[in-house]
Order: C-alpha cells, then structure tokens, then sequence
C-alpha cells in the first residue's frame, strides 16, 4: 500500500493540530521530519524540519508500529501548533517525500477496516460517533464502534454453524446408525438465532431514529399559537408568527436537542377547510408529515374534534394559556407556561421509546437480518420435513451465514465501500 498521511484534527485555526501518516514508509517519513531522531517508544518533543534544513514547528511526536496502531500499519503522529501557516508547511513537506501522499477521505478508517482493526459495523459506528450531536446518539454510536453489533452476528453465526455441522455429520452418515438424533440441538440453535434475529430486527427503526433523529409535529388549527410555541421551543424566531389565520402554508422545521435526543420540530399548516389553494396545498402537506411524525402534539380545545387520529404517546394540550383563568392542561408559547411540562412529556415518550432500541441502526443491517431470518426459517421449515431434506436444510443456515457475515463486511460488500467511505472527513 501506499503511505498516506493527512490533517486528522478539524480545519482551521487551533490550539493544536494532528497530523497522521500511516503505511510502510510512515516511520521513515517520520524520522526524516525529526532530523533522524524519531522517539521509537514513547511520545516525545521534536523539532520538525524540511528537506533543506529549515524549521518547521516544534511537535509532540507519537510513533505506532504495526499492528499496534489505528490501521494496523505503521503510523506516525505529529502534534503540531494549531496555525494555518504551520499545518500548510508541514503537510508539503510530507507530499515531497517519495512514496508518500495525500490521504483520501476515510482512507484511514478503510485501512482499518482492510487490515481487519474494525468490522464493517464498527466503520459504521464510528462514523456517527463523528457526527454525533447528542448524547443518545453518543451512546448509540459507542456501542456499535465497541464491537456489538459484530459480537451479536458472530454469536448468531457460531450457532448457525454449529448446527449445519451436526445437521451435515448426519448426512455424512446417512448409511449408517448415527447414535444420537441432533435434530432437538438444532432444532434448539436455529430457535435461539430466531429469536435474537427477531429482536435486534424489530429495533432497528427506533435506533435509526435516534441516529437521524426523532420528528415532533405540532398541530392544530390556524391561530393557535403553533409558531410561538415552535419559536419558543427553538429559542429563536424560525417561525413567522401574526394575528392573521394560516400565516403558515409550508413545513418549518428546526432541529434541537431534547434532552440529549435528537428532535426535528415540525410546524404545520393549521388544519381548516380553505378555497386557497397554496394554503390547501401546505394543509395537505401538514396531514401527510403529521401521519409520519414519530409524535404529535396537539394544540386544541376540548371541545375541539381533530382532523388528525391521535396515536399512543401523542400529546393534546389547550393552546394560548396566557389568555384563560384555568390553564392547568393549557401552554402558551408566547408567555411560557407549561412549555417545561411539555419538554418533560416528550422527553418521557421518546425515553420509554428508545428504550426498545435495538443495537443495529441502519437499513443495511435490518436488510442483512432479514435476510438472515427467511433463510433460517426454510432451514426449520425443511428440518421438519425429515431427514432425506437435510441437504436442503443445511444449505438454507449456510445462506442465513453468508447473511450475517455481510451484516459485518466480511463478504459481499465491496459496492458499498465508496458509498460508506466518502462521508468520512479527510483525516479519519
């Protein structure tokens, strides 16, 4: 492989700035940057220089042999002072070494990948530990970058194997008396990956929530105070608000963190029969995004009958509390009042709702899964069938294997690659 290097902190002016060189001639590289003097144990002061001679920083510099190291190669990082001038200088430095160049995003974390440091989950964890904004999404991404997801699917597969193992000593000895009937054992394995499958399976939409984010619509009537209280729950003007009915024809939305959730308020049209036709358009739009919304809080009286069927979780508060003597279930965007409440309900709902997460969070693991499952459901289906379908049987787990081992980039991934890749910045 070529031996790549790169900025691997963020861009602009810093404190302190890493720059990372991995491959077979990083230590070489490194050594000619420190004047021959690279530390080979510990981290240690060095005056950086060129080709010529000429000073460039000086740097905590940090060697890693391989397969001690992030790539599994030999990496070399420089810690210099955080400037422009000095990142610049020491990253050409590098280009004008022989065999080395620049790194192309994710190039790292594929090396990692490639040199067998990471799965194909774990890239996937890590790469929404970058993006992570907040805590639940912290959370989530440190359990997949810590190797859970790949445990689970290599539990699954062990038992898979195991039982296509005894399933094929059977047939192996099909002519003679086997002494022991593996189909209860088997049948018992298959069962057990049944149901983790099913598990992690049903999971899979919460957790790609909490990754991308949980929708919250807020809904009602024209001049209920939707926007305020939109404005209000954003700490910001993002919503126009006025005393005339259906101020808002189209979709605002503003992401936040809700109480370490991720959450994309939505504020919709206010639902009411109308002959314009923009606003019918935007009402339209409002029912649709309502019906998709993970939850939905109503703005309405109780006298009120609302367009929208509320749902379990869904939250109904009187609107305009700040107008009325009993405002005890009642909010008012505009004065505060009850809006803590509201925070709380929502931060509950999405709490309990998160709590049947699974660790699997994209639609490429549900797809693998899923996979996985019908293949071993034809594998129980055709045990029944007896033993002259074993054959049959043991083929379908070999299927439901392929299955989890593209779940964890082992097989069957390579148009994936670019795809996945291409979202990491330059330096991981």
């Amino acid at each position: 492989m070529d031996t790549i290097f790169a900025l691997a902190s963020a861009q602009g002016k810093a404190g302190v700035a890493v720059i990372r060189v991995s491959g077979p001639l990083a230590l070489e590289a490194g050594a000619q940057l420190c004047g021959g003097d690279l530390p080979t144990r510990r981290a240690s002061l060095r005056v950086l220089r060129d080709e010529s001679g000429e000073r460039l920083d000086e740097a905590l510099v940090l060697t890693f042999s391989a397969p001690k190291s992030f790539t599994a190669e030999n990496t070399v990082e420089f810690q210099t002072h955080g400037s422009t001038a000095v990142i610049t200088a020491v990253l050409e430095s590098l280009g004008r070494i022989n065999g080395l160049r620049m790194a192309e995003p994710g190039e790292f974390t594929r090396r990692a990948l490639e040199n067998g440091n990471l799965d194909l989950a774990q890239v996937e964890g890590l790469a929404d530990l970058i993006d992570a904004e907040t805590e639940a999404q912290r959370k989530q991404a440190q359990v997949i970058l810590a190797g859970g997801l790949g445990e689970l699917a290599e539990k699954w597969r062990a038992n898979l194997i195991r039982a296509a193992s005894l399933i094929e000593v059977t047939i192996d000895f099909a002519d003679e008396e086997v002494p022991v009937d593996v189909t209860p054992e088997v049948a018992a394995l298959l069962a057990g990956v049944q149901v983790g499958l099913e598990q992690e399976t049903a999971g899979v939409k919460i957790a790609e929530r909490i990754r991308s984010g949980f929708e919250v619509a807020i809904i009602g009537a024209p001049n209920v105070g939707k926007s305020t209280l939109l404005n209000a729950l954003a700490g910001r003007e993002a919503a126009i608000t006025s005393e005339y009915a259906g101020t808002t024809r189209d979709i605002i939305e503003v992401r936040m963190d809700l109480a370490g959730f991720p959450v994309t308020l939505l504020d919709t049209a206010g639902l009411r029969d109308t002959e314009d036709h923009v606003e019918g358009i935007g009402i339209a739009l409002a029912r649709k995004r309502a019906e998709d919304a993970d939850l939905r809080v109503f703005l309405a009286d109780d006298h009120e009958i609302l367009d929208v069927e509320m749902r379990a979780g869904d939250i109904r508060l009187r609107p305009k509390a700040d107008l009325r003597d009993d405002a005890g279930d009642a909010i008012s965007g505009r004065s505060g009042q009850g809006i803590d409440r509201l925070v709380g309900h929502v931060s509950e709902v999405l709490r309990n709702r998160s709590a049947q997460a699974g660790i699997a969070t994209r639609a490429r693991h549900r797809d693998a899964m899923l996979s996985a499952l019908v293949s071993l459901k034809e594998a129980q289906d055709t045990l029944q069938r007896g033993p002259e379908f074993y054959d049959i049987a043991a083929e379908e787990m070999r299927s439901s294997i392929r299955a989890l081992e593209m779940l964890v980039g082992r097989i069957g991934v390579e148009d994936l690659l670019d795809e996945i890749f291409s979202s990491f910045c330059l330096g991981k």
